[in-house]
């Protein structure tokens, strides 16, 4: 499923118009987005915990040459998801 068939689905369920329902995706994802980049815990129950990660430095190997590379530490999203969803996904939980 691609952003266009979620839009469309939620709208259908809803019976909002893809336009507000668009708006409303967009903006939920620029929230969690601007929260993590701050390194915030976004969560929402049921589903799963957005965070920012911390990376550490290392050495990695250029498969080509054999070469080792420096790799700087960098920040990375995270998400661990919910018990409910998990449940969910396994079959063990109906909806």
């Amino acid at each position: 499923m691609n952003k266009g068939e979620l839009i469309e689905s939620v709208a259908k369920t809803t019976g909002e118009s893809k336009r507000v329902v668009g708006d409303v995706v967009d903006e939920v994802v620029v929230q969690i987005q601007k929260q993590v980049k701050k390194g915030e815990k976004v969560t929402l129950p049921g589903f799963g915990t957005f965070s920012r990660r911390q990376r550490a430095a290392r050495t990695a190997r250029n498969p080509q040459t054999g070469e080792a590379i420096k790799v700087r530490a960098s920040k990375v999203p995270g998400f661990k998801p919910g018990t409910g969803f998990k449940s969910y996904v396994s079959g063990t939980r109906k909806k």
